[in-house]
């Protein structure tokens, strides 16, 4: 039961590091590359984590024609 109760938490704590990066992906981000190394290498810090956040939620989408 804790293994169970071990992987989950891990697999929430990755899916909620990564949430940014997959919002970026998910709305076609023009800078998904840029918001996804940001996420990356700078999320552990918190504050990485928020700039990548905040900048995936901003209009630079692209849009089919």
């Amino acid at each position: 039961m804790e293994f169970f109760l071990a992987a989950f938490v891990i697999t929430t704590l990755t899916v909620m590091y990564f949430l940014p990066s997959v919002i970026a992906y998910v709305r076609k981000h023009g800078n998904f590359k840029a918001i996804l190394a940001l996420n990356v290498l700078t999320g552990w810090f918190g504050l990485g984590w928020v700039a990548s956040f905040v900048w995936s939620l901003t209009d630079n989408v692209k849009t089919e024609s």
